[in-house]
């Protein structure tokens, strides 16, 4: 009979933990989890990424609710566990659920250190530990202004960096001379200020909080000095301390935290300490490698297997703020008996520095350029002497022999138990093992069989060389995807070179370009034909045969045979006249459903394909045009009432969202385009899900972009703030040009924009005005040639024998 096993706490230790012991005694245990948050284990690793929207929550989940499913596993999510009878070897949640254990693993984490000053109870002062904390950072910065940041660490940089890629203006206060002075020396703690400072974030240093200000929210921050910081934020990032409140009541054995012994039993041996709460050879620890090698003792003995051991190790540290490289292990203290090795290069702001002691790395600091640094802490955690190659040390593995050497010799030559990904203690021979073993072929197969790179993903240009190496050249991490099986070639290459060469009919780029079928096929020519039509506006003649169905007939066609048409209505806003010209067109062609769509338009749906240029005639008497609905084009531009209704409103919401929609409608973009317009950060048009979105504030626009709302659910990302209407039209238009230009058919704004980066699109269209200029010229001029109605030139004539059937076959003359 399995024997009970309860854990308090769903972190990444005992998730890890549990897969370790699913691995060698699956059955042995009937588990049950009590997790006080009220969602499945996910990477808090990975959170940054979250706050600064480079990830969403789906993203950094561990184990989802089908793996719990699938090992039989009791989770009770939102239950706080608030008893453990030792007596009866129960444990009692908040909610009155008890459960019986005979073994009890105690992961209650770490709670974050609030400094006790005046105002720190105030709404809007928020710690950064879990994704309750993320979700409440990214709902205030919707409304930009300005954040505070306690603490320079680790935390405390990560956060100020997500805050300000999410629009806000961001201050650090530390109160040490040098930010994270616990990882770094001075100089590269003087590279990291200045690098945050040149992305906008103002830092100082030697700053002591004294208050914050506010009466019922917070208002800003005053330091011992006078200082006076304007805040409608404050994170407090300061430091943490071991949750052991619970143990402690139980009667276990408390020092800073819940002392365990070196396989992790606390006094009471039937009960196990894991994680941040845990206190072992003195040490409590905050680092995912040491609570990593916790779970793995703790799965082992609890397995059986008594044979393993905690033994403390050196642990290394990577900032994870996308575009500074840091890299920081061991003891980097001066003393009598050390030597240091230093390299410097002002202009490619590279700072290295290795500290020695009898000839053996003792701390290493990489800033700029990191990627020894794996190496560099291999060659500290095994105390390798380093005499013979103290020359050429600093410089890093390639360089050891005197010359550069190709970097893959210097992955081949590390040890097999050489730890590759520090995150989750995955070592050179572990993965090398599942690539041959599995039969893995990709980056993606190995992080989901191994976890290495999954987390931080700083090593996963390392593992990358290792697929490389176990596999030689049969690994082709940059294969690219042929448009289809007409090609060789990919979208990328095929519009390249349809600029390059000049090609401007689909039967020239089809032979320039050595297609191997005759004329194409389904996938390839609507490609061919959207490239041709947005590189050479007014040159290429649109192909109507290289167009599906809905764009061919201007009308989305129905589960039924018939089609539904909606015509454009700007920013949403209609008329009484505009209502009873549907409604007549409805009762006259005895239209069956009529519907109010999600984009605040009208939709008729039921129509005959036959009666399709009679509808679009009564409907263009009335003013009406083609609301594009079935086109890779724009859709929708959707609108709140901004300033001309709303008492919260900031800005004419329905004035722009109209200009922007009569400026933009008819051109073709790679997949569908559908924008909103909101008077204020309340957001009621729903603005920061669209694939552009503008969130109207008091100083002026904020203009978002890459959200999603269908399949796929992602919020916007940040694109910048402009203080009028024209500054916000000029550079929407850019953006969307841009997009047509460089997107491949069929992806949507977000999947471009994960391919291109958020940082690079931002430079073109925020940071370089003459490109943006040069983008936006560009959608004009194609305009010319786009804003005609399709609905009104096929009332005229245009493509008629597509609504006329081919012959009516009465049943004598099928007979």
């Amino acid at each position: 009979m399995a024997e009970k096993l309860v854990i308090i706490g769903n972190g990444m230790a005992p998730g890890r933990m549990l897969e370790r012991l699913y691995e060698t005694a699956p059955d042995k245990y009937d588990v049950t989890i009590f997790n006080a948050e009220s969602r499945v284990n996910y990477d808090r690793i990975l959170l940054s990424p979250v706050l600064s929207g480079e990830k969403s929550f789906e993203e950094i989940i561990i184990h989802g609710d089908g793996w719990y499913i699938e090992h039989g596993i009791t989770l009770y999510k939102s239950h706080k566990i608030t008893e453990i009878n030792r007596e009866a070897r129960t444990v009692t949640s908040e909610h009155g659920e008890v459960a019986e254990y005979d073994r009890l693993i105690i992961a209650t984490g770490s709670q974050p250190i609030v400094i006790p000053v005046p105002g720190h109870n105030l709404a809007g002062v928020l710690t950064y530990r879990d994704l309750d904390d993320v979700h409440a950072m990214i709902l205030t910065a919707k409304g930009r202004g300005h954040a505070v940041v306690i603490g320079g660490g680790l935390l405390g940089l990560e956060a100020a960096a997500g805050l300000q890629m999410q629009g806000m203006q961001v201050t650090v206060l530390h109160l040490m001379p040098t930010l994270m002075e616990r990882q770094l020396d001075s100089s590269a703690g003087y590279l990291l200020k200045r690098a945050l400072e040149d992305r906008g974030i103002r830092v100082i240093t030697g700053a002591n909080t004294k208050e914050i200000i506010g009466e019922k929210k917070v208002e800003g921050v005053r330091l011992e000095d006078g200082t006076e910081i304007p805040a409608d934020l404050v994170v407090m990032a300061v430091g943490i301390r071991p949750n052991t409140q619970l143990a402690k009541e139980a009667g276990l054995e408390i020092n800073r935290g819940i002392v365990v012994n070196d396989q992790m039993q606390t006094s009471d041996e039937r009960i196990y300490a894991l994680g941040e709460c845990a206190e072992t050879h003195g040490t409590c620890y905050g680092l995912v490698a040491p609570l990593y090698q916790m779970a793995g003792v703790a799965a082992a003995h609890l397995s059986g297997d008594e044979s393993q051991h905690f033994t403390p190790s050196q642990t290394a540290t990577r900032l994870k703020v996308t575009g500074i490289d840091l890299y920081s292990a061991g003891d980097f203290a001066e003393g009598e008996d050390r030597e240091e090795i230093v390299l410097r290069d002002a202009s490619a702001g590279v700072y290295k520095r290795l500290i020695l002691q009898d000839n053996r790395i003792v701390g290493a600091v990489l800033y700029g350029e990191a990627a020894d640094g794996p190496w560099f802490f291999d060659l500290l955690k095994n105390g390798t002497d380093i005499s013979d190659m103290r020359e050429t040390l600093i410089f890093g593995q390639a360089y050891q022999g005197g010359a550069s050497l190709d970097p893959m010799a210097a992955v081949a030559a590390l040890p097999d138990e050489a730890e590759i990904c520090g995150c989750n203690g995955i070592c050179k021979s572990k993965i090398t093992g599942a690539i041959t073993t599995l039969g893995l072929t990709s980056l993606d197969e190995v992080r989901a069989q191994t976890k290495a790179s999954a987390s931080c993903g700083s090593c996963t240009g390392l593992v990358e060389q290792l697929l490389a190496l176990t596999l030689g050249d049969t690994y082709n991490p940059a294969a690219v995807q042929p448009m289809c099986g007409c090609t060789e070639l990919g979208h990328d290459d095929v519009r390249r070179l349809i600029k390059a060469k000049e090609l401007k009919t689909i039967p020239a780029v089809m032979q320039e370009l050595q297609w191997k079928s005759s004329g194409g096929c389904a996938k390839c020519r609507p490609a061919l034909n959207y490239y041709l039509v947005c590189d050479w506006p007014g040159e290429y003649a649109d192909d109507y045969q290289s167009r599906f169905i809905n764009e061919r007939v201007h009308a989305n066609i129905q589960k039924d045979g018939t089609y539904s048409v909606v015509p454009r209505r700007w920013g949403g806003v209609t008329s009484a006249k505009e209502l009873r010209a549907i409604a007549d067109v409805v009762d006259k062609f005895k239209i069956p459903t009529v519907k109010v769509t999600g984009g605040q338009r009208i939709d008729m749906l039921g129509i005959a394909k036959e009666d399709l240029p009679a509808v679009w005639a009564d409907l263009g008497q009335a003013g009406f045009v083609s609301g594009q609905a079935y086109a890779k084009g724009l859709r929708t531009v959707k609108t709140c009432v901004g300033t001309d209704w709303c008492r919260f409103g900031t800005q004419d919401s329905t004035g722009l969202g109209i200009r922007i929609e009569k400026f933009m409608w008819g051109s073709w973009t790679p997949a569908k385009v559908k924008m909103a317009v909101s008077g204020c950060p309340r957001n009621c048009s729903e603005a920061t899900c669209k694939d552009v979105g503008v969130i109207c504030v008091d100083s002026g626009f904020d203009i978002q972009f890459a959200g999603a709302a269908g399949l796929d659910i992602k919020g916007t990302e940040f694109l910048g703030h402009v203080d009028t209407e024209d500054e916000a039209l000029e550079h929407i238009v850019a953006l969307v040009q841009m997009y047509r230009e460089q997107a491949r058919y069929l992806e949507r704004i977000y999947k471009w924009t994960s391919r291109i980066g958020v940082d690079e699109i931002r430079r073109q269209i925020m940071d370089d005005p003459e490109k943006r200029r040069a983008y936006y010229d560009r959608f004009v001029h194609s305009q010319k040639f786009a804003q005609v109605d399709p609905w009104s030139e096929r009332v005229s004539g245009k493509d008629k024998h597509e609504f006329k059937p081919m012959a009516t076959l009465t049943l004598e003359a099928a007979q």
